[in-house]
């Protein structure tokens, strides 16, 4: 029976982030040129575990724009993977469910992108049913129109992008008293053998990267990660957090038309290589910028330890 695994993640009240006030004059100048107004009021998201800003712009013009900045010096990691983002997002083809990207510059140390705004809701959590319904859906979406990859997106496969991750159980079985780690430490080895595929795989499908919309349409934000890979492995990533908070993973995994056909040897494989990632992650040290990651990483390691090892019958 599927049992909620309690956290202590404040979910949705997650990140620290630079606040619009905190950019230099010249660059919110250039910003509000780009709005065609100026700014009025920013509000900034607490959703995410990264500390660029992040912030919701409403306009004198009545117009609201969604905003994210960070500094190519003091923030070069995050930067880059918002870099990433302006690539992998004007590469969409139209009709995908996320976000458009507006327009993006780099200018005195930082990058800047909009996307649309979307006056939408982040899932309830814990998750319920109907939300969980809608992220599925959408996932259908995306395998549809994203299989095969686009070419303008430029991706390397699953395989590829996620190579070093098993070697991550070293680290684990150091670590962790884990009865049946080295067996699953052998199931991660082989994630390459059941990853391959051509659709595009977002990555990082979880509550906060997505909205619900009052017309009951869900959208998929933040493509900094996306790799080329089988089209069901973004709906078990998007399970780990129904499961956790109690939801029956094991029946949408029977019932959805991306995973219902999935052997259950590979779903254990890519759980037992998801494991050493979490792990790993959450035995190292709190970056300052985001108190809350190691925590959320724990958390997501072990839903998915204890969803293999109920799937294994491993004690």
């Amino acid at each position: 029976m599927t049992t909620r695994i309690p956290s202590t993640v404040p979910h949705g009240r997650t990140a620290r982030r630079v606040e619009w006030s905190f950019l230099p004059p010249p660059v919110r100048r250039l910003v509000e040129q780009r709005l065609g107004s100026p700014v009025v009021t920013a509000t900034s998201q607490p959703t995410g575990f990264t500390p660029g800003l992040a912030s919701v712009l409403e306009c004198e013009d009545g117009s609201r724009h969604f905003v994210k900045a960070a500094s190519v010096k003091a923030q070069r990691a995050f930067a880059e993977s918002y870099r990433t983002e302006i690539r992998k997002l004007g590469a969409l083809p139209p009709g995908v469910p996320a976000p458009r990207l507006l327009w993006s510059f780099e200018e005195m140390d930082w990058l800047v992108l909009a996307t649309e705004h979307v006056e939408a809701r982040h899932p309830a959590r814990p998750w319920r049913q109907d939300d969980l319904d809608l992220a599925l859906d959408l996932l259908e979406d995306v395998a549809d129109r994203l299989t095969p990859a686009p070419a303008a997106l430029g991706l390397d496969g699953f395989a590829t992008e996620y190579a070093d991750w098993p070697a991550l159980w070293d680290h684990v079985l150091a670590t962790y008293v884990l009865p049946h780690g080295d067996e699953a430490a052998a199931l991660a080895a082989r994630f390459a053998e059941v990853t391959a595929g051509s659709s595009v795989v977002h990555t990082d499908v979880r509550d906060d990267n997505l909205l619900i919309t009052a017309d009951g349409r869900a959208l998929l934000c933040d493509w900094n990660w996306p790799a080329a890979g089988a089209p069901w492995l973004d709906t078990l990533l998007l399970l780990i957090g129904p499961r956790g908070d109690g939801l029956d993973a094991e029946a949408v995994l029977a019932s959805r038309r991306l995973t219902r056909d999935v052997p259950a040897e590979h779903v254990d494989i890519v759980l037992a290589l998801l494991t050493g990632y979490f792990l790993h992650q959450a035995d190292q040290p709190v970056p300052p910028t985001s108190p809350h990651l190691r925590d959320a990483q724990m958390w997501q390691g072990d839903v998915v330890w204890d969803w293999l090892c109920e799937r294994r019958g491993w004690a």
